[in-house]
């Protein structure tokens, strides 16, 4: 298994975990030794190894960012995207593509399902779903894998802001303006090793995500209230959100098919926060 992107945080926690899946042979590459926009760099990848699967972790998320520069953001989410479907087509290896949640509106008021139709009103969601098409259209052997609010102990998220922010503030102020679902990116990991490990030929759109539902004013409040440092850090709502970009107000998944086609057990946001290690993140 060739796993792309992976320094960033859903790729390390895949490799955090690799020891347990000691069945699965898996090759982990950043940006650094294969950018997926290259399609010569993949090729070369496939004619020296041999690869079943391809777990695409590889990903332009900065959605500030990609409203101001989209041909960045388009070029890794969906032409990049587009290699690796036509190089996976062509060594007949089965791709796992990881999506997102902001796909979708945001005017919905329930969860969104895998039958829902994607409508992005932002750039980076615009380019998300281009690559969802590309994988569609190119394949027949695929997983593509939509998820919202990822965070863990790696790379830069929410989470590790929050926990950043509680040594030094006195107050934080955050915004209640969206509704989606924290999930822990290990929790991600997991379930994409388990789906390869159960030979699953199922292929088509899966939601995963933590269930329930928050705003990111709740997620914050969860994170300061296993910190202690509720009665210490005066934490304010705010309607306003400090940002160029058109954002879904609403973006929970509905993961009933993970559970039920693929027998996993999904928990909450707010039990998979507790079980984060808070000492070593802030070492890290």
């Amino acid at each position: 298994m060739l796993v792309t992107g992976a320094g960033g945080q859903l790729g390390q926690c895949i490799s955090k975990i690799e020891d347990v899946y000691s069945k699965l042979e898996l090759h982990f590459a950043s940006s650094k030794n294969l950018g997926i926009t290259k399609k010569k760099d993949i090729q070369s990848f496939f004619a020296d190894r041999s690869f079943d699967f391809v777990i695409n972790c590889a990903a332009y998320t900065n959605v500030e960012q990609a409203e101001r520069e989209p041909e960045k953001a388009f070029k890794v989410n969906a032409e990049g995207v587009k290699n690796l479907a036509e190089i996976c087509r062509d060594y007949n290896a089965t791709l796992i593509h990881i999506s997102t949640d902001y796909v979708f509106d945001g005017e919905k008021r329930t969860p969104y399902t895998v039958e829902d139709t994607p409508n992005p009103i932002n750039q980076y969601g615009k380019s998300k779903l281009a690559g969802e098409k590309h994988v569609q259209d190119i394949l027949e052997k695929y997983f593509i894998i939509r998820t919202s609010w990822l965070y863990s102990e790696f790379g830069k998220n929410f989470y590790k802001t929050i926990l950043e922010k509680s040594k030094t503030e006195a107050e934080l102020t955050i915004t209640t303006s969206e509704i989606g679902t924290p999930t822990n990116a290990n929790d991600l990991a997991k379930f994409i090793l388990k789906l390869i490990q159960s030979s699953s030929t199922r292929y088509g759109i899966y939601h995963f995500s933590n269930r329930g539902e928050a705003t990111w004013y709740d997620f914050a409040e969860e994170i300061l209230r296993i910190l202690n440092k509720l009665d210490t850090i005066k934490l304010e709502k705010t309607d306003n959100y400090s940002t160029f970009v058109a954002r879904p107000k609403y973006s929970v998944l509905d993961v009933t098919k993970v559970i039920r086609r693929c027998n996993f057990n999904v928990l909450s946001w707010q039990e998979r926060l507790k079980t984060i290690k808070i000492d070593s993140v802030l070492k890290k």
